[in-house]
């Protein structure tokens, strides 16, 4: 049917490159780049390895440059480019689909290299252009931001007359073996886990010191585990898109093993994003651990347990108080079986995939710069069952307190 274009090489550009092939009638051309090319072939071999219909083709690029990603674009000719780069790369990468009027897709919102804070102010700048170009951005189609936005919506649309209160639980309950690694990559996980953590009441952002709330939640299929609140992105947009939003959190679970370590590593300096001078030359401590960290896109063969995540969602419909929680369970040996990643990679690379697919397909095609949540969920929620993320709904939860 289409072509798209892949930025980006690492465990979840991997897992949607595999989704797509796996769903060649709609990808019938992909074209896979990244700043190093060996990962691209690597990438394309192990995919047609398994067979597939999708041609698939591979390409060098800096996405740092809008002129080298313009230039890829006008050669590839994709019908859309999805975004699976660094969150630092979005703007770029946003700016060659607007010279090239190409629709676009992402899984995280823009992070600026230099304050470890993210928002969406930078990419909503866009969305005049967008809509004077007629090309379509769906920003954030991972697991969260992404799923968790697509639960709300249809939470809103099927059992709410407003959603008063929302709580999005992610919990891993994989283990990899590691004293200490990252599941995503490390810079932008370490840059998130240790900033402060924030929720909206009442229309405000309330902040709160790295790790301060810590609630205990009995996750099914993994057990009870300690999260704590954070800071994360989709918070912004869904209490802008949800009506009757109170309050909004995010929480996540970690191990005490991790936290000691993220504290060591936080006291002796190695999470700072400040450069330093070291043997003549300027460093990012950040960079250099990441540097010396396992890379998360090889944790696949050695991690074992399951993820749960989704979202509690508290409010009324036809005045009477409705609990609601829908969740996806995803089990880390499987998705290795399946493309050779583990779950994280997994449950933000099946999404991005969908969200390209809703976009080609012209289920959720506008001109615009768009939050997943904005559009119709029911197909999408209808793709998850399809493509391995299915979901289970609860309407008696344990709530968090």
């Amino acid at each position: 049917m289409g072509k798209a274009l892949i930025i980006g090489a690492g465990g979840v550009a991997g897992v949607c490159a595999h989704k797509c092939a796996q769903n060649s009638d709609i990808f019938s051309e992909l074209c896979i780049a990244s700043r190093t090319l060996s990962k691209c072939d690597a990438l394309r071999s192990a995919i047609e390895a398994k067979g597939t219909k999708t041609v698939i083709s591979t390409a060098q690029v800096d996405a740092d440059s809008v002129d080298q990603l313009t230039a890829l674009i006008q050669k590839e000719k994709p019908d859309i480019v999805i975004n699976l780069a660094l969150p630092y790369q979005d703007l770029t990468i946003m700016e060659a689909c607007l010279k090239t009027h190409t629709d676009y897709v992402d899984t995280a919102n823009y992070e600026h290299p230099d304050t470890a804070k993210f928002e969406y102010k930078y990419q909503w700048a866009y969305r005049e252009k967008f809509k004077e170009a007629g090309i379509t951005a769906l920003l954030g189609s991972g697991f969260d931001p992404g799923v968790t936005g697509v639960f709300c919506a249809y939470a809103q649309k099927h059992y709410f007359d407003e959603i008063n209160y929302i709580d999005i639980l992610d919990c891993n309950g994989g283990d990899h073996g590691y004293p200490f690694a990252t599941n995503f990559n490390p810079e932008i996980n370490i840059r998130e886990v240790s900033a402060k953590g924030s929720y909206i009441q009442d229309g405000k952002w309330v902040e709160t010191e790295p790790m301060e709330i810590k609630r205990e939640y009995d996750f099914e299929q993994v057990g009870k585990k300690d999260m704590y609140l954070l800071h994360h992105e989709e918070l912004e947009s869904l209490a802008l898109n949800i009506k009757g939003i109170k309050r909004i959190r995010f929480f996540m679970t970690f191990g005490q093993s991790y936290l000691t370590h993220l504290k060591c590593l936080e006291n002796v300096g190695m999470t700072s994003i400040k450069p330093i001078m070291y043997e003549g030359r300027e460093i990012v401590p950040l960079q250099f651990l990441k540097a010396v960290l396992p890379d998360p896109a090889s944790l696949g063969p050695r991690t074992k347990g399951k993820t749960n995540i989704g979202c509690i969602c508290i409010g009324k419909k036809d005045g009477k108080p409705v609990h609601y929680k829908v969740y996806n369970i995803c089990d880390h040996q499987e998705c290795y079986r399946e493309v050779g990643s583990q779950a994280i990679s997994y449950t933000t690379g099946v999404p991005a995939m969908i969200g390209a697919m809703m976009v080609m397909t012209g289920k959720w095609k506008k001109p615009g710069v768009f939050n997943i949540e904005e559009f119709d969920p029911d197909p999408f929620m209808d793709a998850l069952n399809k493509w391995g993320l299915p979901w289970i709904e609860d309407f008696d939860p344990e709530l968090v307190e």
